[in-house]
């Protein structure tokens, strides 16, 4: 049944993976789907159904797909010995076997590109072989390129990044990709996808892109490397605040939004950049504050050219054209349940954008010390901005960006 199809592979069947199948049954531009979950779920195929066709977050399948419509929809078991099913008139064959990605037959169901959702295969460096699980699996096993569901991460400090592997965000980078060389890529985060689309018009536009600092806090919500009740961190854990229960807590945290910044947008090298986190009790839906600090220029009326109404404007603009549908500009002052679903890679409060200039003043001897030769006395005009961002951090931010990556990346394998 699956002859001549282009099919796409998904491992794991989490949050992120299930919201992947979700969407491309969405967009319906495969032709059908091979997940492998790697071991028995529940009492039978039946519990698999269960699993995909209901959410806590988002509702039904049927729901997500149509609304309250009168559409008909449903999800058949074919075979349940071969893990055979339909969703939506789409055939899906479930694997459930294999966890090392080596061992996953893609080869036999000719499954070219797999998103791996698993969270635990996300360093490239490690070679396939010896039972070790690793994402290089999949290309051993019959892939010919892997998308990662995250950032990757490098076990061995000195190992370097391998020439074929790269991190790639939609609207951002992605045109970068080149498939005679990239077999390994990195979707990056759900933060660090909303934080490019923030930073992008900043650093296109000739007033703004003079950044002497920036930071950015995610108050982020929780998310299944979280403990429900209070729990004993595992050996060698070094953030024993994750272990803590996400029920009763504010739990601050690190992310490496960073320095997966860097590699989607490498023109933040040149300044400071530091990121943190700040887990909440909520299910989805989270928030950016970016703050940044320009060397803003005065106009003729002595009041700072960078001020509120100007970066409004510089979203505005990009909203409505380079990163159309990707970054909303939005003024309507939302809440954090107003963005669950909502299909953006960032939300821009515009009702939100603050900022504040005053005069840094350098001394003479400081310049001369930097090695500027007659120098005097400079008073340099600074304005400082808090910039707010809102992203769905697991469908209609991450996946739905995910989403648009995987169909561009199967177009120009």
């Amino acid at each position: 049944m699956f002859d001549n199809q282009n099919l796409l592979g998904i491992n794991g069947l989490g949050r992120i993976a299930k919201l992947t199948l979700w969407e491309h049954t969405r967009l319906k531009h495969f032709d059908g789907f091979v997940v492998n979950i790697g071991r028995e779920v529940g009492t039978g195929l039946h519990a698999v159904v269960h699993t995909i066709e209901r959410d806590s977050t988002y509702g039904t399948f049927k729901k997500f797909l149509y609304g309250y419509s009168e559409n008909a929809f449903n999800i058949k078991i074919l075979d349940q010995e071969k893990g055979l099913i339909e969703i939506d008139g789409m055939p899906v064959t479930i694997l459930r076997s294999a966890r090392n990605p080596e061992d996953i037959k893609w080869r036999q169901y000719g499954v070219r590109l797999v998103v791996d959702c698993t969270g635990a295969h996300k360093d490239p460096t490690l070679p396939p072989g010896r039972g070790n699980p690793s994402v290089r699996g999949h290309l051993a096993a019959g892939a010919e390129k892997v998308i990662i569901s995250g950032p990757t991460k490098i076990a061995d400090k000195a190992a370097r990044m391998p020439d074929d592997c790269g991190m790639f965000i939609y609207g951002i980078n992605h045109l970068d990709f080149d498939p005679a060389r990239h077999h390994v890529i990195s979707a990056a985060s759900c933060t660090t996808t909303g934080l490019s689309h923030m930073i992008k018009p900043l650093l296109e536009n000739s007033e703004t892109n003079k950044i002497l600092t920036a930071s950015m806090s995610t108050i982020h919500a929780a998310t299944g490397t979280q403990s429900i009740l209070d729990s004993s961190p595992k050996k060698g854990a070094g953030d024993l605040r994750k272990n803590r229960s996400i029920f009763n807590n504010i739990i601050l945290t690190s992310t490496g939004a960073a320095k997966a910044l860097e590699q989607v947008l490498p023109e933040i090298q040149q300044f400071g950049f530091m990121a943190d986190s700040v887990r909440i009790p909520t299910n989805t839906a989270s928030l950016i504050v970016l703050n940044v600090t320009f060397s803003s220029p005065m106009a003729e009326s002595g009041l700072p050219v960078v001020n509120r109404a100007f970066l409004n404007n510089i979203y505005e603009e990009a909203a409505g054209g380079s990163q159309k549908g990707l970054l909303v500009f939005s003024e309507k002052q939302n809440v954090s349940a107003d963005i669950i679903g909502f299909q953006a890679s960032v939300v821009l409060e515009g009702h939100e954008t603050h900022t504040r200039t005053g005069f840094l003043d350098i001394p003479s001897e400081i310049l001369t010390q930097c090695g500027v030769k007659e120098a005097y006395d400079v008073r340099l005009p600074v304005t400082h901005a808090k910039i707010f961002g809102w992203y769905d951090n697991e469908y209609g931010s991450y996946v739905y960006s995910l989403g648009k990556l995987t169909v561009y990346i199967d177009k120009h394998m």
